[in-house]
């Protein structure tokens, strides 16, 4: 490594060409709130980018300052390895840019809900309604609302109640004769009543159900003179290590589930109120909850976006308010009218979702287990569909006699529960599942399908970037490739046997391997390109990933960018590296692209020319996929799909409507160029409709 970024002890600093990852993902989730404010895009759309923006932010606060809460609890002053920065300065730094981007989202909010209203919708707040309308709400409330509500008074008999993740309560400080305040508390999102209660008198008109109950506190609270209320949200903390509370009295599966519920249980990380209250009320929440003030946020916004899915539905006669409908179309490589395996068995075939349909692949699935030359099939799962087609054409194959080895990442984080049922499907139907290995995540997406044809035995392969999940195939861009080459085959079925055997590969020659055969080879072939721009050679790499936070591989990316090695990357999240430094990262180009598909796909290239290796890979560039899962990454060999890969890549780096580039100073900017404008989202779905359909 050159002298230039080898840590300075002495100052104790690291180069200014690494990014915190935390900030970096605060940034990725700015980037989802300008969606939200982009007038060009179809108000309704709108509302969804608001809406993921605060899922985000949500998972963000029990995933990842969860687990830097944990840190500073236990005293554990590990610094960041890029930015040297320590638990608790990361946590400050997250707060004060939370509470920043939670101002811009009330704004956004209320601008989006002008238009709304607009449009014939309108969410209103008591101050903005009628006496008759008050009168109708009193009604509705003391019917239909009250008789379902619990509460709670915190005294001396009655303790502070666990206040579940995510769950909105209303809140009321209780004034008594002997001027000792008491709090009352209501669950408001039960499940049992609407979240949007229509007004008769005003068609198009709601108001939120909590809103409703915080009004009527006084009312539910008679006896008691209600000092201040407001609505309050808790999210608890979900960063924990299913393996490191391993029983192993008991069954993996019935570990998982412990797992779960013991999330459930988890230490809250932030309190939100819809209302400031008194300091002392706030100090005492803050006491009772372990929490510091700075974890308080105050939102004038619902602290519960999901209610814009219905305000959608309201809406959905007015087409102009949503994207154009597309639909995903037969994969242009594949003739419908013969069997999958069979074209398989002829060339390679990639699959490009959303552009593409996974139907294709769901068919071949569906073929092997009627096949009778089909001897078994292998498959990887870590999210699947709520109705999985992939799970039921497994179950057919196991019922029809074949050999199904299934692994299902019971880890899988917020998908367990799922994971641990459909295991149990299978298990039912007679597969033989895996759940998974010691220390290490499956996230690898693999199948293999084995045939014996004569005395011939024939691999299928499929390696892919995203989930097997219809749902999402729609939703992700994501890349699936096909293949019956023995050399691939060969290595996919080592994969198998040793995850049976509760291990990793130790050697690859084609797949790139996670945990010990990809990081090593990644930073191999980084090398290599540094060398022939050492020799005066044009070199080249080209990374479409999610995100990048891996510092071996980030710092052989300077190394690279010194010897003059051209690097350009599509990062849509998390990116640690800071381009355009002279002397470190002038020669790399980062942009990242949020768009009406979640950029999912991972492509990795190598080299120019005769040289240039071309890969789809299941991991991004970050060490928990490089040595911490099981993650595979597919060699490219058949031309016709490295010229529609490089096709893809070229598309992203020429969009100029919804990537952003990375510049030196950290601050993402919006493509501008003056070249006419191109979407590449929409510009692959154009070319997927283009296509001649086969047969």
């Amino acid at each position: 490594m050159t002298k230039e970024i080898i840590l300075d002890e002495e100052m104790n600093s690291q180069p200014s060409c690494y990014i915190n990852r935390e900030l970096s993902w605060l940034k990725f989730n700015e980037r989802v709130l300008e969606e939200a404010a982009d007038e060009t895009i179809p108000l309704c759309e709108r509302l969804t980018f608001l809406s993921i923006f605060q899922s985000n932010l949500d998972e963000f606060f029990m995933v990842r300052v969860g687990s830097l809460h944990d840190m500073q609890f236990l005293k554990k002053e590990v610094r960041e390895n890029k930015t040297n920065m320590t638990p608790k300065e990361q946590i400050e730094a997250i707060l004060k840019q939370v509470k920043k981007l939670a101002r811009q989202k009330d704004a956004i909010y209320d601008a989006l809900m002008e238009q709304v209203e607009a449009q014939g919708v309108r969410i209103v707040k008591f101050q903005s309604i009628s006496d008759a309308e008050r009168s109708y709400l009193a009604r509705y409330f003391e019917q239909e609302i009250q008789p379902l509500l619990s509460t709670i008074i915190v005294g001396k008999k009655q303790p502070f109640p666990f206040l579940a993740n995510k769950s909105i309560h209303a809140v009321a400080v209780l004034e008594t004769k002997n001027d000792k305040a008491k709090i009352g508390i209501i669950p408001c999102n039960s499940g049992v009543f609407e979240r949007m209660i229509p007004i008769p008198t005003q068609p198009g008109c709601y108001i939120l159900a909590e809103e409703l109950i915080l009004h009527y506190l006084p009312h539910v609270f008679d006896k008691y003179k209600v000092a201040e209320k407001a609505l309050v949200r808790i999210t608890r903390n979900a960063d924990i290590d299913a393996d490191s509370i391993y029983d192993e009295d008991l069954d993996y599966r019935e570990h998982m589930e412990e797992v779960v519920r013991q999330r459930r249980k988890l230490c809250p990380i932030r309190l939100e109120l819809s209302r400031s209250l008194d300091a002392k009320i706030t100090e005492s929440f803050c006491r009772v909850l372990d929490l510091d003030k700075g974890q308080v946020f105050v939102s004038d916004s619902p602290m519960d976006m999901s209610f814009v899915f219905n305000v959608q539905d309201v809406l959905r006669g007015k087409p102009e308010l949503f994207f154009q409908k597309r639909v995903s179309q037969h994969p242009r490589m594949i003739d419908r009218t013969r069997p999958v395996i069979d074209q398989a068995l002829e060339k390679d075939l990639m699959l490009s979702y959303p552009y593409e349909s996974i139907k294709p692949f769901l068919n071949m699935l569906h073929e092997a287990a009627y096949d009778p030359k089909v001897v078994s099939i292998k498959m990887t799962l870590y999210r699947l569909a709520k109705d999985s087609k992939v799970v039921e054409a497994l179950v057919e194959a196991a019922e029809n006699g074949k050999q199904v080895d299934v692994l299902v990442e019971l880890k899988a984080r917020f998908d367990e529960e799922n994971n641990i049922a459909w295991s149990r499907l299978l298990e039912d139907a007679g597969c033989h599942v895996i759940y998974g290995l010691d220390g290490y995540k499956v996230h690898s997406k693999l199948c293999l399908i084995t045939r014996k044809d004569g005395n011939r035995i024939e691999y299928i392969t499929q390696v892919g970037t995203g989930n097997y999940n219809e749902k999402t195939s729609r939703l992700y861009t994501d890349l699936s490739i096909i293949t019956s080459r023995p050399e691939i085959g060969l290595e996919a079925l080592e994969v198998f046997r040793t995850l049976s055997m509760g291990e990793t590969v130790e050697h690859t020659e084609h797949l790139l391997v996670a945990p010990k055969c990809l990081q090593n080879k990644v930073i191999e072939k980084i090398d290599r390109e540094i060398e022939i721009a050492k020799a005066g050679e044009e070199a080249y790499i080209g990374v479409k990933i999610n995100s990048l936070t891996d510092k071996k591989i980030i710092d052989k990316l300077i190394e690279a960018s010194q010897a003059g090695v051209k690097i350009d990357m599509v990062i849509r999240g998390i990116c640690c590296l800071q381009p355009g430094i002279e002397g470190m990262t002038e020669n790399i180009h980062i942009i990242s692209i949020v768009g009406r598909y979640l950029e999912h796909s991972r492509i990795y290239i190598f080299g120019k020319g005769e040289r240039e290796q071309i890969y789809i890979a299941s991991a991004d560039y970050m060490t928990r996929n490089t040595l911490r899962r099981v993650e595979v990454a597919l060699p490219v060999y058949c031309e016709e799909l490295k010229t529609r890969l490089k096709e893809m890549f070229g598309l992203m780096l020429s969009d100029n409507v919804k990537a952003r580039e990375l510049l030196e100073d950290g601050i993402y900017k919006k493509v501008e160029n003056g070249y006419t404008p191109l979407n590449s989202q929409e510009m692959l779905f154009q070319m997927a409709y283009a296509q001649p359909d086969q047969h």
